[in-house]
């Protein structure tokens, strides 16, 4: 479901791989590359940190979103936004 919505707002949806862990979706852009990591949940706080270590082994400065579906704990993580998957889904942005 996240893939297609990457689709629908970008056109253009890869897979990205740093060093030996993966990044879920990476979207080139125009107006600048995107990076999305898709997890259900991270209340776990080792499940956090391995869906966070792609993301910040990343050095640039576009913007890096964490999707899950946790309803509390969203917020940023040094500079990258968690954001629950259905309020992403049902707003416009990126």
């Amino acid at each position: 479901m996240i893939y297609l919505e990457l689709l629908r707002r970008h056109r253009n949806v890869y897979i990205g791989k740093v060093g030996t862990t993966e990044v879920d979706f990476y979207t080139p852009d125009p107006t600048g590359d995107r990076y999305y990591q898709v997890s259900l949940t991270v209340m776990d706080e080792n499940t956090l940190s391995r869906e966070l270590k792609p993301l910040q082994s990343i050095n640039d400065n576009h913007p890096k979103t964490l999707l899950t579906m946790d309803r509390i704990g969203n917020g940023n993580h040094a500079g990258i936004q968690q954001i629950n998957i259905i309020d992403w889904l049902l707003s416009n942005d990126d």
